[in-house]
C-alpha cells in the first residue's frame, strides 16, 4: 500500500525537491517504510510552478498558450499513473527488494554521503539506458509514447506519464540491488522522476555551464521535438553527460515542434496510452464547457488527493470505489475536451453515480449538502441535453 506522508517539508525543503536539492542528512532513512511519498507531497508544488509559469506566459505574450483540453488530459494522465499504488507496493521496489534480500553482494551503509551520491548516479545512470530503450524498443515505446503524446510543452506536460512504463523500468534499477539499500533506492527513484517536472517548459532559455552537466529546459525540448535533427535525442533524466558520453546529444537549434510524428488525435485519458494518425488535433471547446470541466477536475483532484491521505484507514472497498469513480471523471472530462457527442450520456450517469456513492459516505454538514445539490442539478442538465438530442 502507499506510505502515509511521515512528515510535512517546509516550503525551502519543498522547492529544493523539485531540483534534486535536498542533501543526504535531510533525505536518507534506515528503512523503507520511512521514505516519505516525496511525489504526493510535491503536488502543491507542482500546482504553484503551473500557475507561475501560466503567469508569465500570459505577461510575455499577453495571451494564456497552454490548451485547456491539453492540459487537463496530461493532469489526468498523472493521476491515472499514481492509482495503482493505492492498491500495493509497485513492481519496481518489490523486484528491487526481492534481489536485495536474497541475492545482495554488499551493503553500503544508508546513512553514508558516499552511498547517498553512489545511488544518485546510479538511478540516473538506470534511467538514461531505460529511457533510450523505451524509444529504440518497439514494445517499450509503447509504453512511453504517452508522455510524448503532447502538441503542447509545458509543466503540465512533465505530468503526462505512462501507466505501463513501470512495467519495464524495474528491470534496468535491479543491478543496484545488489549493494545500495532499498531505502536509499526508493529516495532518489523519486527525486530522479521529480527533477524532471521543472524541465518541461518554454520560459527558460539557455543556463549557460549549467547545459554542460545537467538536463535543462533546452536540452528536454529538444527530445520532446518530432523536427528531424530532434528524433531520439537527449534521454537524460537528471545529468545530460550521459548523451555526451553515449553519442546521443543533440543541442537546441531551430524552434521545435513537439508531439508525436503520428499524433494521437484524443483527450482520452486511456487512449493517450496508445497512437494515432498525423492531423493537427485542436476541437474547438465552448467557454462554458470549458469551466465546467476545469470545477470539476478540481473536484475530482480533491478526491484523489483525499484517497491517498487515508489509504491507511480506508478499507479495501472504498478505495476501489474512489479509483473507479476517479476514472469515470477522467473519462468523461476527457470526452468533453474532445466535444464527443457521447459525453453528455457519461457525464449523466457519472453524476448519478457520484450522488449513489455520497449517499454511502459519511460525510455530514453543509458541504454535503451543497456537493448533493449541485451533481443533482447536473444531473437533470445532462440528463435533459440527452433527451433533447435524441
Amino acid at each position: 500500500m502507499v506510505r502515509p506522508l511521515q512528515s510535512n517539508l517546509s516550503l525551502s525543503q519543498g522547492v529544493r525537491l523539485l531540483f534534486y536539492a535536498l542533501s543526504p542528512s535531510e533525505s536518507s532513512c534506515s528503512e523503507l517504510e520511512e521514505v516519505p511519498d516525496y511525489v504526493q507531497q510535491a503536488i502543491p508544488y507542482f500546482v504553484g510552478l503551473m500557475i507561475i509559469e501560466l503567469v508569465i506566459t500570459w505577461l510575455q505574450k499577453g495571451q494564456i498558450v497552454f490548451r485547456m483540453n491539453d492540459a487537463l488530459t496530461s493532469i489526468s494522465a498523472g493521476i491515472l499513473s499514481r492509482l495503482p499504488q493505492l492498491l500495493g507496493r509497485g513492481i519496481e521496489l518489490t523486484s528491487y527488494i526481492y534481489i536485495w534480500e536474497n541475492f545482495k553482494v554488499y551493503v553500503l551503509p544508508w546513512d553514508s554521503s558516499w552511498t547517498w551520491w553512489i545511488a544518485f548516479l546510479g538511478v540516473d545512470f538506470a534511467y538514461y539506458w531505460l529511457h533510450r530503450m523505451s524509444h529504440e524498443v518497439n514494445i517499450m515505446w509503447a509504453a512511453h509514447q504517452a508522455h510524448h503524446s503532447s502538441e503542447d510543452y509545458n509543466l503540465s506536460t512533465a505530468l503526462r506519464q505512462s501507466i505501463l512504463q513501470k512495467y519495464f523500468s524495474w528491470i534496468f534499477n535491479l543491478p543496484m540491488a545488489l549493494f545500495i539499500p532499498p531505502s536509499v533506492y526508493a529516495v532518489h527513484l523519486q527525486f530522479n522522476l521529480l527533477y524532471q517536472f521543472w524541465i518541461h517548459t518554454e520560459i527558460i532559455g539557455n543556463l549557460g555551464p549549467l547545459e554542460l552537466i545537467l538536463n535543462t529546459p533546452s536540452h528536454h525540448r529538444v527530445h520532446h521535438g518530432r523536427n528531424p535533427y530532434c528524433i531520439d535525442k537527449n534521454y537524460a533524466g537528471t545529468l545530460i553527460i550521459w548523451d555526451r558520453i553515449f553519442g546521443t546529444f543533440e543541442p537546441e537549434k531551430e524552434k521545435v515542434i513537439y508531439g508525436l510524428t503520428h499524433p494521437i488525435n484524443t483527450f482520452g485519458p486511456f487512449w493517450v496510452q496508445v497512437s494515432g494518425k498525423e492531423i493537427p488535433y485542436d476541437p474547438k471547446i465552448p467557454a462554458w464547457l470549458q469551466i465546467y470541466a476545469v470545477l470539476h477536475f478540481s473536484f475530482i483532484l480533491g478526491i484523489y488527493l483525499q484517497i491517498f491521505s487515508n489509504n491507511s484507514v480506508a478499507s479495501e472497498i472504498t478505495i476501489l470505489f474512489g479509483i473507479g469513480y476517479v476514472i469515470l471523471t477522467l473519462t468523461s472530462i476527457g470526452l468533453m475536451m474532445e466535444n464527443r457527442s457521447d459525453a453528455g450520456i457519461l457525464e449523466f450517469i457519472r453524476c448519478c453515480a457520484f450522488l449513489c456513492l455520497h449517499e454511502l459516505s459519511s460525510m455530514t454538514g453543509p458541504f454535503r449538502l451543497v456537493t448533493e445539490v449541485v451533481f443533482f442539478g447536473c444531473a437533470v442538465f445532462w440528463g435533459l441535453r440527452c433527451v433533447i438530442k435524441f
